[in-house]
């Protein structure tokens, strides 16, 4: 579909090498301006900003800063960076005594610093909410209790239209299950992000496909034929996926839609 895609890690988070605690807010909305650059210098200019928790914070702030923005997506996100602190209240004296400490957020082990406090203390996001010129997508856990769902009611009534909620129903704040919220992202996303579907190949003959391998850690295949696209796959008990049909499926379907038709056909033609 001609869409490209770019994730990654805060400094010292997930795969990102670095250390987290030299790390602030300030410097994580730097890293997605310095990465929608280098995304804008290939010819990729993002059109969609997603952001988990506090890079769903992130996210907000950095969206004024690209121009090429058209929507934005929080999961989980603080209204404030400021709220992060709440989660770790108890080791502020370490912090301020030491100038850095240990702490849980999420249930995952951080380094706090001191330098990490005073830039979240200047941190002020409602003008950057409130002049978002994008698209607004907000979703998050009801019982998240990393960063409460009062978060995700603060956001929405700072921005303004066009703007929509999804309830992350059963989900808890690291998104274990996320395919719920991808299925979310990427229906309400086709509304304002132009996809041009690929042109089939000059000269092609009918009925040519085109089949890659999508998954080499299972089975899941690309079916492309002309300007359609197709997932194939099997079962997970067998170690699919099941992201598509399988290929007894494919010629189950063929069968199936061939006999419609053609008793549409005779149905017409008789009257």
């Amino acid at each position: 579909m001609g869409i490209a895609v770019l994730r990654f890690d805060f400094t010292g988070l997930g795969h990102s090498e670095g250390e987290f605690e030299n790390t602030n807010f300030t410097t994580n909305v730097q890293d997605l301006v310095a990465a929608s650059a280098e995304l804008a210098r290939r010819s990729m200019c993002p059109s969609l900003l997603i952001g988990h928790s506090l890079g769903g914070t992130a996210v907000l702030k950095a969206a004024q800063e690209i121009k090429t923005i058209k929507n934005v997506v929080t999961l989980g996100a603080p209204f404030s960076p400021e709220h992060i602190i709440r989660n770790f209240t108890n080791a502020l004296p370490k912090i301020m005594r030491d100038g850095v400490a240990n702490v849980s957020l999420g249930g995952r082990p951080f380094r706090i610093s001191n330098n990490f406090l005073l830039d979240i203390a200047k941190s002020y996001l409602t003008p950057a909410i409130t002049n978002l010129n994008a698209a607004l997508l907000v979703l998050h856990a009801p019982r998240d209790a990393t960063v409460s769902i009062n978060n995700a009611s603060e956001i929405l009534l700072t921005a303004n239209h066009p703007k929509s909620f999804v309830t992350l129903d059963g989900a808890d704040h690291l998104l274990s299950r996320a395919e719920y919220a991808a299925d979310v992202i990427a229906t309400w996303a086709k509304r304002y992000i132009d996809l041009t579907h690929p042109a089939p190949l000059n000269g092609a003959p009918e009925g040519v496909l085109r089949v890659c391998e999508a998954n080499p850690n299972g089975y899941l295949q690309d079916v492309q034929s002309g300007p359609h696209h197709l997932l194939a796959d099997i079962p997970a008990a067998y170690g699919g996926t099941n992201k598509g049909l399988t290929p007894y499926g494919f010629l189950s379907a063929g069968l199936g839609a061939c006999t419609s038709m053609t008793i549409r056909m005779y149905a017409r033609r008789k009257g």
